[in-house]
């Protein structure tokens, strides 16, 4: 046997709702219990700084850098010695000038992780960023950093291609016949 249901007009079900009593929510009283509960304990200090970031950017290279004041100093680029990731010496100095300009390579573990560009301007994003850390580090090194210019974000980029030419500006050569 098949139940038939009948449809209710909204009215109906409204008018039904507003009949029923509502139940009125009452405040317990606090009982002696609850009065001589202890706090709740504050949350406990954060931990000293474990490590300086910055980041630092060249062309389309951007370079996450870590210091470490702590543990053995070394210095890593992609999880590899600086040495192996730069193999030309002028890349290498370009990437620890900031360092070198401080004098305080040897006080840091140093961790980079750097995507994009090409590996000159990796290693000016590295030292952008080794420079924007030690500031962060000593806010006195700002103004002999600031002197040699590693704090300067260097913004040339190449320029996009235009349509109708063949680079950004080069036009396709004219031929007068």
């Amino acid at each position: 046997m098949k139940k038939i249901t009948t449809k209710k007009s909204k009215k109906e079900e409204k008018t039904k709702k507003a009949e029923e009593p509502k139940e009125k929510k009452v405040k317990k009283p606090i009982s002696k219990k609850e009065v001589g509960k202890p706090k709740p304990k504050p949350l406990p200090k954060p931990k000293p700084i474990q490590y300086l970031e910055a980041v630092g950017r060249r062309k389309t290279s951007v370079a996450r850098i870590r210091l470490f004041t702590l543990g053995e100093k070394t210095f890593l680029v992609n999880g590899k010695s600086y040495q192996d990731y730069f193999p030309i010496l002028e890349l290498q100095q370009i990437a620890t000038a900031s360092f070198q300009k401080m004098k305080c390579f040897d006080k840091f573990r140093i961790s980079v992780l750097v995507k994009g560009g090409g590996f000159h301007s990796q290693a000016e994003a590295i030292r952008h960023g080794t420079a924007r850390a030690l500031v962060k580090f000593n806010p006195d090194f700002r103004k002999r950093l600031k002197k040699a210019g590693f704090l300067t974000r260097d913004s040339r980029m190449r320029e996009r291609k235009k349509f109708g030419l063949k680079r950004a500006r080069r036009a396709p050569q004219w031929q007068k016949r």
